[in-house]
């Protein structure tokens, strides 16, 4: 970069850095009464009350019902919904039974509670355990998976990025394994959840264990044994396949669900100047049938009906379009069809808010976008608050149908400072985990970031094809996006 081209970049920033402040002066009463309004955790409560929200259940189809009457109470216009079909996957029971042989040469078999994984088939499979550690590509390729159960962890080394769920049960079945283990990483007796696919019946069954499960299944796997168990996986000391055949244990995995088709729902409203040119602010709406969803992601569309309602009050030169998300816990399936159906040429940039409002500070992925990254900085230097601006893309979120169509995008998040989910896709993602002033704090942001993305000022260039897929290589994604087939055609 030129020395002009650098002060005209500090230039571009401190102007960004007065215009968020004094549309903040600006909208004061708003962000004021944001700081003490008790709507968000009302929302929340009414929320988390329905039980299950489950993609295509009767739950879902109530808490879209509740997110309209949100926005309508945010000052949205036109606020409505939209069906959409999609193959809606409901849990039956699940069971995990492993035989071992005695000190006597006699065989014993023990029960361990599972949990189905969302698409996972119907189905029974039998074979040895495998130990794959963390699951990565790298992990599996070290073991002889063929014909086994493939037993993973939920988080990944450190280091490096997360690797998603999909990554490594997609990998281990390509490999050859029979059946997939998910193992929590976290102490508690919380099996997780999670979909193994994108809106389709998976090609292997598939379950979610405890921490406490997966150490006794270690011992039980080929690249187990005897040893002290990590600290982070519970994997033990033995590695590749040292355990001898006659020590491995036999498992029997069994699961019963159905895909049948359903219908889900997005929940629309619309704020500001009624402009060709939009800007999209979004967060899913459902959860897994097995909790709450009070984390994820109910915190996140707190969080987007309470910025929506400063919106309201803000003075905007270009129209933002407010949607809640259906399906988004079973490949994104509300923001495919909302990507669908829109004239995407229109829409100057998206905000999706999922991980927003659950812990203390805000995170804003930029998913590659440059210009987006500056957005979240410009917010977070006028308001002296801070937001960890990490560039980086996935397509593990309801960005992913903009972006890689080129729509430059901001997802915002939050840190725990704990490596993986944490709560979040277990039976413990409950109200009594939310502290709902994340939520408000966060909201005021997220309408200081919208507002900054629909600045007449604010250039936010389309994400170039060929530097996306260069820059999800040089993150390392493409092995695992082919596994578990999210790859896009036309980026080879």
């Amino acid at each position: 970069m030129t020395d002009d081209a650098a002060d005209a970049t500090r230039s571009d920033a401190s102007a960004a850095v007065d215009r968020v402040r004094e549309r903040a002066s600006n909208l004061a009463p708003a962000l004021g009464a944001t700081w003490t309004d008790a709507e968000p955790w009302r929302f929340l409560t009414d929320l988390t009350a329905i039980g299950s929200r489950m993609a295509g259940s009767e739950g879902e189809r109530r808490a879209a019902g509740l997110v309209a009457d949100a926005f309508e109470r945010a000052g949205l216009a036109d606020v409505r919904t939209e069906a959409f079909d999609l193959p809606a996957w409901e849990r039956g029971s699940a069971s995990l039974d492993v035989t071992v042989s005695g000190r006597d040469g006699e065989p014993s078999t023990r029960s361990f509670e599972a949990l189905a994984l969302p698409y996972s088939p119907a189905g029974s499979v039998a074979g040895e355990l495998v130990d794959v550690g963390y699951g990565t590509p790298a992990e599996i390729d070290e073991r002889d998976v063929e014909g086994r159960i493939a037993v993973a962890s939920t988080t990944t080394p450190e280091g490096g990025r997360f690797v998603h769920r999909m990554e490594k049960f997609g990998y281990a079945v390509d490999a050859g394994a029979v059946g997939f283990v998910f193992v929590n990483h976290l102490d508690g007796q919380l099996p997780p959840t999670g979909s193994l696919t994108f809106g389709e019946e998976a090609e292997a069954v598939a379950v979610g264990v405890s921490k406490e499960t997966g150490a006794w299944l270690r011992e039980y796997a080929v690249g187990g044994g005897s040893g002290t168990a990590s600290s982070t996986t519970g994997a033990v000391g033995v590695t590749g396949d040292d355990v001898d055949a006659g020590d491995v244990a036999q498992a029997e995995l069994s699961v019963e669900a159905s895909t049948t088709p359903g219908e889900s729902r997005n929940v629309l409203g619309r704020t500001g100047p009624d402009t060709d040119e939009r800007v999209l602010l979004l967060a899913h709406y459902d959860a897994h049938d097995i909790a709450e969803g009070a984390l994820d992601n109910g915190c996140g569309i707190a969080t987007v009906a309470t910025a929506a309602g400063i919106l309201a009050d803000a003075d905007l030169p270009v129209g933002v379009d407010v949607v809640a998300v259906g399906a988004e816990e079973v490949g994104l399936l509300g923001a495919e069809h909302l990507a669908d159906r829109l004239d995407l040429d229109r829409v100057k940039g998206v905000v999706n808010v999922d991980g927003a409002g659950r812990f203390r500070d805000l995170v804003a992925l930029a998913h590659a976008s440059t210009a987006a990254a500056s957005v979240a900085e410009a917010v977070s230097a006028a308001t002296r608050q801070p937001i960890e601006v990490d560039a980086q893309p996935h397509p593990f979120s309801d960005q992913w149908p903009f972006v890689r169509r080129g729509v430059p995008a901001l997802q915002l998040h939050s840190d725990s400072g704990d490596r993986g989910r944490g709560w979040g896709h277990t039976h413990a993602d409950t109200r009594d985990k939310v502290d709902d002033r994340n939520v408000r704090e966060h909201a005021m942001l997220i309408a200081l970031l919208v507002a900054e993305f629909a600045a007449p000022e604010r250039d936010l260039p389309r994400l170039d094809r060929d530097e996306l897929a260069a820059a999800f290589r040089e993150a390392d994604f493409e092995t695992g996006m082919r596994a578990a087939d999210l790859w896009p055609s036309d980026w080879d």
